[in-house]
């Protein structure tokens, strides 16, 4: 897995019903992109995520924060 700064992290709900989580990446901790990441969801909140095999990088820049 590889990101940069601005990047979303989508971790897909793993049971039906489950709706898809999104966090704004705002920092790569590991080297080259690797995790892991300092993430921020659209409430504010910010924690450190090392994404499992149910994650994703959307290397569209998230809107919103800077």
């Amino acid at each position: 897995m590889h990101a940069s700064k601005g990047d979303r992290l989508v971790v897909h709900g793993r049971t039906v019903g489950q709706q898809d989580h999104v966090v704004e990446i705002v920092e790569v901790l590991g080297p080259k992109g690797a995790p892991p990441y300092r993430v921020r969801d659209d409430k504010g909140h910010e924690t450190i995520m090392s994404p499992g095999p149910d994650s994703v990088v959307d290397h569209r820049k998230a809107s919103g924060h800077s």
